[in-house]
């Protein structure tokens, strides 16, 4: 309306493309914003993973992220979580499941996380992505959403395939006001890695980001990929622009089934709060440290920022790699324990004064 008021004259068309350039900006200045601030201090997590909704609408083979019976969590109680973080400092949220769309109050969640100054995110199968939708995650504040597509054809796997989607990403195309980022899949259980391929063209087609992901096994860790699944997973990334959120080191170590050496902050920087509230370092490592976030203290989440991780050197979750790399080139991690080894068994328990600066 304020475009529309201000240029009468320019079409409709017009003002939606200047409108979403003028918000694309916006969420770029923002971005760097956070950065420089990520940067200054350690005290504050950059990206926080909220789960409203365990239960899904798909039961795709592979994944060990979704029951069929849970009941979303009470909007109250998402508030009071998303309120908890903010005080924390916490640059982005992104919205994740299960599926989140199924959640009744998502857009109020959304507004939320808006209104304590971070970041919107949401990751989301895509299938209750109708025109309306689109419509309300813009009036919400969405920012950005991934939707990760498994294949060209749905099987038996996954049914997250091109053709059940391509017509959902036209109406996003044509009407999302936030970023969309489209993920396809290699690895393990992907009968046609050929599939990843023509995903990604046609993201990039609708002038959407890619990125590609590996599938790992049960405990997040590396498998490597086949010859030609290589030269696919190359190909892939070189339709895409270098970012900060773009660690390319770690993404060919994992397809070639190298170890990374690398300081995951997860636990500090990044949280993956689950639908009982509990913090844990990520998605495949759900226990550690299994506190619950209201109960979090910036002591707990700086002796997290100190501590190694023993499924970090074989860990495929590239989210919290893209997080970590912001503190690379300082605070080595001077304790063990406490973290998971590659078979998701605990190591030693900490003990003692955490460290400081």
């Amino acid at each position: 309306m304020e475009l529309a008021r201000a240029f009468p004259a320019i079409p409709m068309a017009s003002r939606k493309t200047v409108r979403k350039r003028l918000l694309a900006a916006h969420r770029k200045l923002r971005a760097a914003r956070m950065i420089v601030k990520g940067l200054v201090s350690t005290r504050h997590p950059l990206l926080v993973h909220i789960i409203p909704m365990r239960r899904c609408n798909l039961a795709c083979t592979y994944c060990n992220e979704f029951d069929d019976v849970s009941n979303p969590v009470p909007t109250d109680e998402m508030f009071r979580r998303i309120d908890r973080l903010g005080a924390m400092g916490t640059s982005v949220i992104t919205i994740s499941g299960g599926e989140p769309l199924l959640h009744p109050d998502l857009d109020a969640i959304i507004t939320r996380i808006r209104k304590n100054g971070m970041t919107a995110g949401l990751i989301t199968n895509g299938y209750l992505l109708v025109a309306d939708r689109i419509l309300r995650l813009n009036r919400a504040g969405l920012e950005y959403l991934q939707i990760s597509i498994d294949n060209v054809q749905p099987d038996d796997v996954s049914k997250k395939s091109l053709k059940v989607l391509d017509k959902k990403l036209e109406l996003l195309a044509e009407l999302a006001e936030f970023d969309v980022n489209i993920n396809s899949v290699l690895g393990s259980g992907v009968r046609n890695p050929e599939d990843a391929l023509a995903i990604a063209h046609r993201a990039i087609g609708l002038g959407f980001t890619s990125t590609v992901g590996l599938i790992h096994d049960g405990n997040g860790q590396l498998q490597p990929l086949g010859a030609r699944e290589q030269e696919i997973f190359e190909e892939i990334m070189s339709l895409g622009k270098r970012s900060f959120t773009r660690v390319n080191s770690f993404q060919h170590n994992i397809a070639a089934g190298r170890e990374n050496n690398w300081r995951c902050r997860a636990g500090s920087r990044y949280l993956y709060i689950c639908e009982d509230g509990l913090v844990h370092y990520c998605s495949q490592q759900r226990g550690y440290p299994g506190i619950p976030l209201a109960e979090y203290t910036i002591e707990q989440r700086r002796r997290e920022f100190l501590t190694k991780k023993g499924c970090a050197p074989r860990c495929t979750v590239s989210c919290v790699h893209q997080i970590s790399v912001v503190d690379s080139w300082r605070a080595p991690q001077s304790l063990d324990g406490g973290s998971p080894s590659a078979s998701g068994s605990p190591l030693v328990q900490l003990t003692g004064p955490v460290p400081r600066d």
